[in-house]
């Protein structure tokens, strides 16, 4: 027991000195995504904003982004949205394709399994939001 204080002595005040002169990244929320879609039949590539909570269609698929964050602009740049995609059945329930985080720098590490569709996260940005009774611009 004796030899162990003096082990666990210089490595205390090292930890201690670690969390104190390493300030931590803190990601920023941001109130909407920026996410692109294949269409693996046409090939297309679409890109597309979601507002937080508020479901978008993108062919078969319903996508609602639940949060956004993003890196400040001093740190390593990382974007990462956590999203629920469900597949839309005619006359069927939905069907859970995918809820989990998806990040910017990793497309591949969380990605949707579907046969005609691939989704992932571009960006997570600020966006004015339309005023209580204001029309957004893309349902005119």
């Amino acid at each position: 027991m004796k030899r162990l204080i003096p082990l666990t002595l210089p490595l205390t005040a090292a930890l201690a000195l670690t969390l104190t002169t390493v300030s931590p990244a803190w990601a920023e929320p941001k109130n909407t995504a920026v996410l692109q879609g294949l269409d693996k039949v046409t090939a297309q590539v679409s890109t597309f904003e979601v507002a937080i909570d508020q479901p978008i269609d993108f062919g078969a698929l319903r996508i609602r982004v639940r949060h956004c964050d993003k890196t400040p602009p001093e740190e390593k740049p990382e974007a990462a949205a956590f999203v629920e995609i469900d597949e839309l059945r005619p006359g069927q329930d939905q069907k859970v394709l995918f809820t989990g985080w998806m990040f910017a720098s990793s497309p591949g590490l969380n990605a949707v399994e579907h046969a005609v569709y691939d989704v992932w996260v571009l960006d997570c940005v600020d966006r004015g939001l339309p005023e209580e009774g204001e029309q957004p611009a893309d349902a005119q």
